[in-house]
């Protein structure tokens, strides 16, 4: 009874989100329509890029407004043409797309029809027919609406949804960046100016990931929410389900096992569901059969003379405990090391757009090298990313698109009030997924600035409030000393690169002064250490030896230099190890930069350098001393 008690606490903490964000799936009751494909395109070239709103150019074809150029969607913009100005591009670009509607889906009523974009970077405003019907601020995050209101009904005309999005960047938004105008007209052209950022990576920008319109019944399945927990080999998932469109409806939730087999069920809004025999989901490498993934069926039915609607939504589901200590991090009452990656949503032509083939030869290698976890830096990732992490076993580190927050504007309450709205969303898109283990709510934010103590309390302390199931923190580069924020964390996630920023190309302080910073952080804060970054670029195909910076030598001895103070380390606080990078990725032209991050140890075409081998051999390695342990 104390158990499900505990679950309920938990579970009802959650639901401080008030709306939902489901994935959109397809059933009995609802329909699916991808607006994936080539969309009519127009970058705002006037001089303070505000001309598409002085015009008013959603009420019109966009055509009719001036040059287009054909764009597919989900893309960047960026590299997609031969037009250097539209690569490097700052300000608002314009989309649009014509499709029919159904006539069942508005006819009589008929269903509620909802646009859903997955993500478009950075601030979005949507007209269905010329008419506003959502704007969103902030990208990597799914927004939608019910447009209903603004279809046509019987209409044969086609419905034109015009999507503008602007990537400009300030020190209110997360990431932050900065305008900066050249008013010299000596050495710049009038009214030129350049967007900086203080983060090291492209500031890709547009429709990034798939439009959608779809469809539930008028009194639908809005959200679900589930905390889960076993005792012995019984399984507890404790849910929610939360209704829209009526104040009351009837409700049957079923817990079907992989085979298909119902297993519990429910007639309630609320409960707990409780599971014999249960299979908890397991990372990979870390047990049989990794990533056990049940699905729980709401089948919703308005109460009301008369009523006839029926709402089906499926969720997959897995169950799994979290829990740290001092010195573990345990996954199902198991010690868990992270044996990892960070990585980049970003390929050539394509950008940061979704690109599932792509994601699936990601998938493959990270197999290959025996990875069994990820932090999705800097933002982040597409949803479909998240529910293959959930299928295969992979462990993610949650994190937010708050890179960047160097200075003492970008710690002002507007920002505050974003990222707590951010983690709102963050939280509520994937607070189910059981791959999800920790959040982390920012990227090296600079935590030395007395004013930042605030935010980032703050910030740890809503996010808990939101998930009380889960640990948070943040990644920091600063010395123990100088981070004020890593009191309020619940896990030390430290990106550091001896060697390379600093002592540049000494690889024997490496050992020193990774083992004193460790120690000093642990000694203070005795809280469990993961190092989230560390590596060394290597362009593919040059060679030294001895080795020095840049070869594919050096990035090998590099990471072995770091691995000799880990394998001591494992035994005592330290719980996991994330290399810096998994694949090459673009960044801004930098003159320290050749064509983009070259910390990879794949290229950015996902053919290995010399450090994934010796990658490999070790997350191997790992893996099988941990089987020996039973963990």
């Amino acid at each position: 009874m104390l158990r499900v008690l505990c679950l309920l606490a938990a579970c009802e903490a959650v639901l401080l989100l008030d709306t939902g964000m489901l994935f959109p799936r397809e059933s009995s009751s609802r329909e699916l329509k991808e607006l994936n494909g080539l969309w009519a395109f127009r970058a705002d070239r006037s001089p303070n890029r505000n001309r598409g709103f002085e015009e008013a150019w959603y009420q019109s074809r966009l055509v009719e407004t001036g040059p287009v150029i054909d764009m597919p969607v989900p893309a960047s913009y960026n590299d997609i043409t031969q037009d250097a100005t539209l690569r490097d591009f700052v300000g608002w670009v314009w989309y649009e797309r014509e499709v029919m509607i159904p006539a069942h889906w508005i006819k009589d009523g008929g269903a509620r029809v909802v646009l859903r974009v997955g993500s478009a970077h950075y601030h979005s405003i949507v007209w269905v027919n010329g008419v506003k019907v959502m704007e969103h601020e902030g990208g990597h995050l799914p927004f939608e609406a019910d447009i209903n209101s603004v279809l046509q009904q019987n209409s044969t005309m086609p419905c034109r949804i015009t999507i503008a999005v602007d990537n400009t960047l300030t020190l209110h938004t997360l990431p932050t960046g900065n305008i900066q105008y050249m008013n010299d007209t000596t050495r710049y052209p009038v009214g030129y100016f350049v967007q900086t950022v203080t983060f090291d990576f492209f500031n890709y920008a547009g429709i990034d990931r798939s439009v959608l319109l779809y469809t539930t019944p008028k009194t639908y399945v809005d959200d679900i929410t589930v905390v889960t927990d076993f005792s012995g080999n019984t399984g507890f998932v404790r849910y929610n389900v939360s209704v829209g469109g009526a104040a009351t409806s009837n409700v049957r939730v079923t817990l079907i096992d992989k085979e298909g087999h119902p297993m519990t069920s429910s007639s309630k809004l609320s409960g707990v569901l409780t599971v014999a025999d249960v299979k908890l989901w397991w990372p990979y490498l870390m047990h049989e059969n990794p990533g056990y993934m049940y699905s729980m069926e709401v089948r919703l039915k308005a109460d009301g003379k008369g009523s006839s609607f029926e709402d089906v939504y499926t969720l997959p589901v897995g169950i799994r405990t979290v829990k740290v200590t001092s010195t573990q991090f345990l996954i199902n009452n198991k010690p868990f090391y992270f044996h990892g990656i960070n990585k980049h949503e970003d390929s050539d032509i394509r950008g940061r757009g979704l690109d599932l083939p792509l994601i699936i030869k990601d998938f493959n290698l990270m197999k290959w090298l025996g990875a069994n976890s990820l932090r999705t830096s800097h933002y982040p990732y597409a949803e479909e990313f998240m529910q293959l992490c959930d299928s295969y076993g992979i462990v993610v580190i949650d994190e937010s698109p708050a890179a960047g927050i160097v200075d003492f504007e970008s710690f002002g309450n507007i920002s505050l009030a974003h990222h707590l709205d951010v983690m709102d969303e963050l939280v509520r898109r994937d607070k189910n997924h059981p791959s999800v283990v920790m959040w982390s709510i920012a990227n090296e934010p600079f935590s030395v600035l007395p004013q930042s103590v605030y935010y980032l309390k703050t910030v740890i302390q809503h996010t808990k409030a939101l998930d009380p199931t889960r640990p948070v923190t943040y990644t920091t580069y600063l010395d123990v000393d100088k981070d004020l924020g890593a009191p309020y964390v619940d896990v030390i996630c430290l990106n550091t690169y001896f060697a390379w920023y600093f002592d540049s190309g000494q690889l024997e302080v490496i050992p020193f002064q990774v083992k004193t910073q460790h120690e000093s952080w642990y000694k203070k804060y005795k809280k469990p250490i993961i190092q989230t970054e560390y590596g060394a670029d290597a362009v593919a195909g040059l060679h030294f030896d001895p080795p020095v910076m840049f070869s594919e030598e050096f990035q090998r001895d590099f990471m072995q230099q770091y691995h000799q103070v880990f394998d001591k380390e494992m035994k005592n606080f330290l719980i996991g190890e994330l290399v810096w990078t998994f694949s090459d990725f673009m960044t801004n032209q930098i003159f320290y930069r050749v064509a983009g991050n070259r910390k990879g140890i794949f290229t950015r075409q996902r053919q290995p350098k010399a450090a994934a081998f010796l990658l490999k051999e070790r997350y191997w390695k790992l893996a099988n001393e941990a089987g020996k342990l039973g963990h």
